[in-house]
């Protein structure tokens, strides 16, 4: 059983002065993905955490400052995004490829 937390929704509560948030959404052929699986590794690929998108493809991980790669993974294809990410919030959107 995987123990991430419910995906989407607000901030409310979290210090993002302190906190570095990833957070976006996965998206395939003009439309968000649910039930997508994605993947944070660290600078040397290493696997750090998995979450599963909202029902309107949302995704968030609390990390560390720094150099992240996230893969994304879902019937409809597969993509990947390099984020610089630093204390905040940190937005982006991985797009599937067939």
């Amino acid at each position: 059983m995987c123990g991430a937390p419910k995906q989407g929704g607000a901030l409310a509560g979290i210090d993002l002065s302190t906190q570095t948030v990833i957070q976006g959404s996965v998206w395939h052929e003009g439309a968000p993905v649910a039930g997508a699986y994605v993947r944070l590794l660290d600078g040397t690929d290493e696997f750090t955490a998995e979450v599963v998108t909202s029902p309107e493809g949302e995704f968030r991980f609390f990390a560390a400052p720094g150099e992240w790669k996230l893969r994304a993974l879902a019937p409809g294809g597969k993509g990947q995004r390099v984020i610089e990410a630093e204390v905040g919030l940190n937005e982006t959107t991985v797009v599937l490829d067939a």
